[in-house]
């Protein structure tokens, strides 16, 4: 099957949208298909045997680090040449919504994908976005009824395209690399560098993009009243130098950015993953982490409660609840054995959610897509004999 993916993410950049995208292009090449990937940015010209056309892009004034693509002769061009079976459009709001367009355009099958709820980033950004909310929830939910079929990755979500009016939803199953993620990456060495050089203390853990909307300051209170403990915030972005002069004078580190095998030992060296964003509509450094046998604390909001089973693989707390937020996070640092049964319980989970089980659904969600569409074209008119 010949795929067209439009994307306003993807590699070089970091996050759990560009994960999935990856790991499932990865995927998507064994099992003998090939994609086009159109994306603003900087991508690389390909991603294994899939090809990447960089499409004109503009910056947002409220986030800089993300670019907005525009269609362009060079996109249009490259998709003419692919000759696509299908169309997919990610999170159809700017440049995925040309993609959809383009795919009507061209009568072509349609599958969109939801990942990032826009309507309540613009919430958290400011710059009078908040004003934009409803005409921009109309917007996704005609771009999305474009698309045979509609798929989110978790169950919150599909909760939240429904309500929005978004038709033919189903659930793209999560995954994780449970091959890069495990236990066994536990290092001293990692685990001295999280700590400032005091492993002996507990150590907490935040991984992401370092953006106001993960909500990562509100970890300053917990940290700050939880004794003999550690932070480490991995991850890098806009909001880093904000939060570095935030947490000055508390037992934290930035190490920054880390990939591979660094960033499973960071996980599996840790003792408990905090995870206070409200904003994730899966959670994918849950999974992460689950898999390298640590728990999470994370808020009760958005797809988290989907990655994590409270009581379980982790606790979950109110959304913007210090009080809460530290007690979740004192009860398990507190409690081997409880962290030791977590741990192990999230780790038996996340040995069923391998990438190839969710990308085999997504192209039977494809296939579902091009039959849809079949059906819906009117039959060819024969001439009268």
């Amino acid at each position: 099957m010949r795929i067209a993916l439009w994307t306003d993410v993807f590699a070089p950049n970091v996050d759990g949208v560009v994960t999935r995208l990856t790991r499932t292009l990865d995927e998507l090449g064994d099992l003998g298909h090939e994609v086009l990937v159109l994306t603003p940015g900087d991508p690389p010209g390909r991603w294994g045997p899939h090809r990447a056309v960089r499409a004109p892009s503009v910056t947002f004034p409220w986030y800089r680090d993300v670019r907005g693509g525009l269609p362009s002769p060079r996109t249009e061009r490259a998709v003419s040449a692919f000759r696509p079976d299908v169309v997919h459009a990610v999170n159809p709001v700017w440049f995925g919504a040309w993609g959809a367009l383009s795919a009507r355009t061209r009568d072509l099958p349609l599958l969109a994908s939801f990942h990032t709820d826009v309507p309540q980033y613009m919430s958290v950004f400011g710059h009078g976005l908040g004003a934009l909310r409803r005409p921009v929830e109309r917007w996704i939910r005609t771009t999305h009824n474009l698309a045979e079929v509609n798929l989110c990755t978790s169950g919150p979500m599909v909760d939240r395209a429904a309500a929005l009016g978004v038709r033919r939803v189903a659930l793209w199953p999560k995954g994780v690399d449970t091959a890069l993620f495990h236990p066994a990456r536990a290092s001293a060495a990692m685990r001295s560098r999280l700590t400032g050089g005091h492993p002996g203390e507990r150590l907490v853990l935040s991984v992401g993009r370092l953006s106001r909307e993960k909500n990562v300051a509100a970890l300053l209170e917990p940290i700050r009243r939880l004794p003999g403990t550690r932070l480490a915030v991995v991850g890098d972005g806009p909001h880093r130098p904000e939060l570095e002069r935030r947490f000055a004078g508390t037992p934290t580190v930035f190490p920054g950015r880390l990939a591979g095998e660094e960033l499973a030992a960071a996980y599996a060296s840790a003792d408990v993953l905090a995870f206070p964003s409200t904003t994730e509509t899966l959670g994918l450094v849950a999974l992460e982490s689950l898999a390298s046998g640590v728990p999470v604390v994370g808020a009760r909001a958005g797809g988290i409660p989907f990655a994590v089973a409270h009581g379980r693989t982790g606790l979950l707390v109110p959304p913007g609840d210090a009080d809460a937020l530290t007690a979740g996070l004192a009860r398990l640092l507190d409690d081997a054995a409880l962290r030791a049964r977590m741990g192990a319980a999230g780790l038996a989970e996340a040995e069923g959610l391998g990438w190839r089980a969710a990308t085999e659904f997504l192209v039977a969600s494809y296939e579902e897509a091009v039959r849809r569409h079949r059906s819906r074209r009117p039959p060819p008119r024969h001439p009268h004999g």
